[in-house]
């Protein structure tokens, strides 16, 4: 089948994790045809992009920083300027709306959960959707006077939230550049039936901008939409602006529309909802397999209200797309709380564990020997959220009980000049607790506990940096799922976790866990782990082949593979061939079309280039297949 993938600000342009099994799914799946169509960040990440699977095609339009148009061009009427300013107020009323406001209550909420302002948020969104498609594009309406002037409106309506009427001239103006981002997959020209209006299936690698383009397929193509977030962007949102210093309040209106309670109610500021409250670690947005980097949703420079409006916009675009999806999968059991409290039916669900390759561990869990049966691995990228100051006062209470144990901390310091200081200060406390550490000493010599990088003399590869301890550590405060754990499983190493994340369900039974931020419990873990060689060999062992049956990219590819047959069999994407007088033909496509595989020999647009972008300033650029 043909399968339009749609990501954003990850494959093909970033690398790790977030981009890679995009990359592995394209080129795993070889029995399908992929069309990639990407939305980046501007000019200079399209530029690093890393390349695509054989045989895919590819889209790209930038998802910020369009031009500088404002305004109404040439191609709006009077007609289209009331239709602007009658969908865009009507998004602005759903998102100032307070929380006894609309009909988001569970006695007239639908069976999929949605309700009166559910409904309405969906049909202003399509609306302008259609005036887009009409008009050739709302870059410059979106960043119009007509535009400020339905938020200040809004804001000001009765029964608008506390944080919408605190919003002043500045916060609307800063609101409205956000939401033209944000809405910037209305303004594309990837609908029509020479892009994704000719695939059989949608997937959508996140949320947020991928999804929309998802949900704007659907709504012009009926083609069916899957939902796949590793990273729950509306949780990245929450956590970004609780890490910068969100007020109270900061769910209010963004509740999804679902269940009893009428919505998320997520308050950032004083921890309802789901649970976060004030102070939450940098660390925590998007976990390792985040959709989007730390603080592109949150949008932490803007003032509470308009971050607050913000997060009311990024709650019912997330229900919106629950709603419509045929089937949303996540990566772990946290991210499916999350999706079930924004409004996820839970008949939609599915859990799909990120797949990571297992090869280049292969040689090291398939040996006999373990590592040096006294050393303690932690590998990760040294910032304040991997809580390595615990780490080292546990290791100072391991040397007393066990003097001959070392530690080896391998990794880099995180981008930017916290972690660089962080790193300097885990040194400075490693040196003052265990005074062997002394500056100048050796990497890799014997002091109890020194810090190294991959790609030296003694560890050039991360396979060997997992085969030079005897057991694993992870000393987390926040997590989402850790890949650097699913590491060492392949690698048949015994591993001692923080209870944080999806660590308990990556581990299972094959694994010591204890507390965060417990130095005591992670010490004496690790020395029952240092006594007892049986124990360690056991769980290596189950922790490799744990990790070999859930967590490999084969499970990953077999997962999806089963996931677009089931949603192409359930709803396949219906379209009427039309004759040149525009009228329906009977019987053009026979009804093994509609069965998974080529079997109809349908036509397919290939190599097709699109025309000019539809607006000014949009800063589309035309797709083709690759070779």
């Amino acid at each position: 089948m043909r399968i339009g993938l749609l990501t954003e600000g990850g494959h093909p342009y970033v690398g790790g994790e977030t981009g890679h099994w995009c990359d592995r799914l394209v080129r795993g799946l070889g029995q399908h045809e992929f069309d990639v169509y990407a939305l980046s960040r501007g000019a200079r990440e399209e530029r690093s992009g890393s390349g695509f699977g054989s045989g895919s095609a590819f889209g790209s339009a930038f998802g910020s920083g369009f031009g500088s148009g404002f305004g109404f061009g040439s191609g709006f009427g009077r007609c289209a300027r009331r239709r602007f300013a009658e969908c865009f107020g009507e998004l602005a009323r759903v998102l100032c709306a307070g929380p006894g406001v609309g009909a988001d209550r569970a006695g007239e909420s639908g069976g999929d959960g949605s309700g009166q302002l559910a409904d309405r948020f969906g049909s202003a969104l399509y609306g302008l959707a259609e005036l887009a498609r009409d008009a050739g594009g709302l870059a410059g309406p979106l960043r119009s006077e007509t535009a400020v002037r339905a938020l200040e409106q809004a804001c000001r309506a009765p029964g608008a939230s506390p944080a919408a009427r605190a919003a002043r001239v500045a916060d609307l103006l800063a609101l409205a550049d956000h939401l033209e981002r944000a809405l910037h997959p209305l303004s594309l020209d990837w609908y029509g039936d020479d892009a994704l209006g000719a695939v059989d299936l949608c997937h959508a690698t996140s949320g947020g901008g991928a999804a929309l383009t998802g949900l704007l397929a659907k709504h012009f193509a009926g083609v069916p939409l899957l939902v796949t977030e590793y990273g729950v962007r509306l949780r990245e949102h929450y956590l970004a602006g609780a890490g910068a210093g969100a007020g109270a309040g900061a769910g209010a209106g963004a509740g999804a529309g679902a269940g009893a309670s009428g919505g998320v109610g997520v308050d950032v500021g004083v921890g309802a909802g789901c649970g976060f409250g004030r102070g939450v670690p940098e660390g925590e947005r998007g976990g390792v397999l985040g959709g989007a980097e730390p603080g592109a949703a949150g949008a932490p420079g803007l003032a509470v209200p308009a971050r607050t409006l913000l997060a009311a916009f990024q709650g019912r675009l997330a229900a919106e797309a629950y709603r419509q999806a045929a089937v949303v999968t996540h990566g772990n059991a946290h991210a499916r709380r999350w999706q079930e409290r924004c409004g996820a039916d839970r008949a939609k669900l599915r859990t799909v564990h990120p797949g990571l390759p297992s090869s280049r561990f292969g040689e090291v869990g398939e040996r006999e020997g373990p590592g040096d049966p006294r050393t303690l691995i932690w590998v990760g990228r040294v910032e304040p959220a991997k809580d390595l100051v615990s780490l080292l006062h546990a290791f100072a209470e391991v040397r007393r009980a066990e003097p001959e144990a070392r530690l080896r901390v391998v990794g880099a310091p995180a981008d930017g000049a916290e972690a660089a200081a962080y790193h300097a200060h885990c040194r400075a406390l490693a040196a003052h607790l265990l005074p062997a550490e002394a500056d100048g000493a050796p990497a890799g010599g014997a002091e109890p506990v020194s810090f190294e990088e991959i790609g030296g003399p003694e560890l050039p590869s991360l396979a060997d940096a997992y085969a030079a301890g005897g057991v694993v550590v992870l000393s987390s405060v926040v997590e989402g799922f850790p890949v650097g754990l699913v590491e060492a499983m392949f690698c048949g190493r015994a591993t001692v976790s923080t209870d944080v994340g999806a660590v308990v369900e990556v581990v299972g039974g094959t694994g010591l866990v204890v507390p965060p931020r417990d130095p005591r419990a992670l010490a004496q873990a690790c020395v029952a782990l240092l006594r007892d060689p049986g124990r360690r060999a056991r769980l290596g062992a189950a922790a490799r082949a744990r990790a070999l049956e859930l967590f490999s990219v084969e499970q990953n590819l077999t997962a999806f593979n089963g996931i677009y047959l089931e949603i192409v069999s359930h709803c396949p994407a219906r379209r009427e061939a039309l004759n040149e007088a525009g009228e329906p033909v009977p019987f053009a496509r026979p009804a093994e079309a509609y069965v998974p595989g080529r079997w109809a020999g349908v036509r397919r647009h290939e190599g097709t280039r699109l025309g000019p972008p539809p607006g000014p300033g949009l800063g589309l650029k035309p797709w083709e297949a690759l070779s």
